[in-house]
């Protein structure tokens, strides 16, 4: 290990350094400060001569006197089974006051690309309790589904949900051995979140009791930033090692990547890097797909690691460079609508422009119910047709729309307030969704269900309830 003291320079978060022998990029380097503190770094640029340390502790301290080590190795997460239960900062030290790590294997965070012809395709449904998700855009195992919220929606409360209720439901003919198997774990990583936020997210997890099966990884808004590109390598290095050596179906919740693409920004700022849109690296696509990329299932193995990257469209423009590569790049999106979160609804997640792009491989015969995609495929045309009908209410009234259109609009309503609209705290399986989904669409007549097999509406659809409409109606 050689040591030099040819700092040339300070930039932001990056140290310049002189040095005589070949480094290797993605290094780890330990910064000496005159006062004696010991700082953490990793080179993000080597050329002859000269490399370029970015500090995951900010550069505060160091002068042309530190002392610079490189180790000779790139950065690992110590992972064991027994992080479950956890609380880290965002470079994967504890912050919990608990014992300290005793790793069963140190891991690259880089991680290696899953083989394309190992991976098996994703089609197990997972139970996340929030019929706007499990109804209408079904996550599956393997998948990266991300949402996609707007500054002061409760994207935090719907993650904090799905993080206490994600689980993956017992298939028919599976035994005691195979659910051993196979056990649920949640990754949650925060990047850049306030103190608040995260008093918030611990409390609810103590509070419930899934921190139990959970490991959290902490990056807040007054740590480096450079910390920030860090964490989503250590929290998916801990998903792989549970879901692809501990056989257990994983859960990664990642919020917010837009702070992790502003610690991008940030980053190739001090770098003097020529910017791509809106000031963004151009290598932020490569960057993100890297992250994304790692979701999915391994054929031979038991486990599974699926995404949920949360971000905040600036401006709420989903044709914003982050929500726009995102987009494609993972498989779907889920929408936080802001309209609806000022009607107070809770989750208010709008299920027109969101899309799972697995669905229809996740649910049906075997997996949830033979009539969930007809029955999705109904609420949803029936839902679009409400609002398409609102706004022409709006010019017309009601009283000119015929007696169909005003049970669309019905139905508009009660799909909101009753579907959508569940509360951030009550956990509704899939028979429940579907139960009730079979309730809203019994509201129109039998021959508007024109995307429903015959034999689902005859075992089905509540006459009772249509009935009632055309009294109501009547009246």
């Amino acid at each position: 290990m050689k040591e030099y003291q040819t700092i040339t320079e300070i930039s932001g978060p990056l140290v310049y350094a002189e040095v005589d022998e070949a480094i290797g990029y993605d290094e780890i380097v330990e910064i000496e400060t005159a006062q004696g503190e010991t700082l953490r770094g990793q080179v993000l640029e080597s050329s002859e001569g000269v490399v370029a340390i970015q500090v995951f502790e900010g550069t505060s301290g160091i002068d042309q006197n530190a002392s610079v080590r490189f180790l000779g190795e790139t950065m690992k997460m110590p992972v064991t089974e027994d992080l479950l239960g956890r609380v880290l900062d965002g470079s994967g030290r504890p912050i919990d006051g608990g014992p300290e790590i005793v790793p069963e294997e140190r891991q690259d965070i880089v991680g290696a690309a899953i083989n394309p012809y190992s991976r098996e395709y994703p089609e197990e449904f997972i139970e996340t309790g929030v019929s706007a998700i499990d109804g209408m855009n079904t996550l599956v195992r393997g998948q990266k589904l991300p949402i996609f919220s707007s500054s002061g929606q409760p994207h935090s409360e719907l993650a904090m949900q799905i993080a206490r209720q994600a689980s993956v439901p017992e298939e028919e003919g599976d035994d005691e051995e195979d659910e051993e198997g196979s056990e649920f774990a949640v990754i949650f990583g925060a990047m850049g979140i306030t103190q608040e936020e995260a008093n918030e997210f611990m409390e609810d997890f103590e509070r419930t009791g899934a921190l139990e099966r959970s490991v959290v990884f902490m990056n807040l808004a007054d740590d480096p930033a450079v910390e920030r590109t860090v964490t989503p390598r250590m929290v998916l290095t801990t998903a792989e090692y549970l879901a692809f050596e501990k056989d257990y179906h994983v859960l990664v919740i990642l919020t917010d990547m837009t702070n992790y693409c502003e610690a991008l920004r940030e980053i190739g700022a001090a770098r003097e890097e020529v910017p791509g849109r809106r000031g963004y690296p151009g290598y932020m696509y490569t960057d993100l797909a890297q992250l994304y990329e790692r979701a999915g299932r391994i054929e031979g193995r038991e486990g599974s690691v699926t995404q949920i990257p949360i971000l905040t469209m600036p401006g709420d423009d989903d044709t914003h460079p982050i929500p726009d590569l995102t987009g494609y790049i993972t498989e779907g999106q889920i929408y936080v609508d802001p309209d609806l979160n000022s009607q107070g609804l809770q989750p208010p997640v709008n299920v027109l422009p969101s899309l799972s792009r697995l669905m229809d491989d996740g649910i049906g015969e075997g997996l949830t119910r033979a009539d969930h995609a007809d029955l999705k495929d109904q609420m949803f045309a029936a839902y679009a047709e409400g609002e398409d009908l609102r706004d022409l209410v709006n010019i017309v009234g009601r009283e000119a729309l015929s007696d169909l259109d005003n049970k669309y609009l019905d139905f508009a309503d009660r799909f909101e307030a009753e579907f959508i609209d569940q509360g951030f705290d009550t956990n509704r399986d899939i028979e429940e969704t579907l139960d009730l989904g079979w309730e809203l669409v019994s509201m129109l007549p039998k021959d508007a269900l024109n995307r429903i097999d015959e034999e689902f509406i005859e075992e089905y659809y509540h006459e009772d309830d249509s009935e009632q409409q055309v009294v109501e109606s009547a009246d």
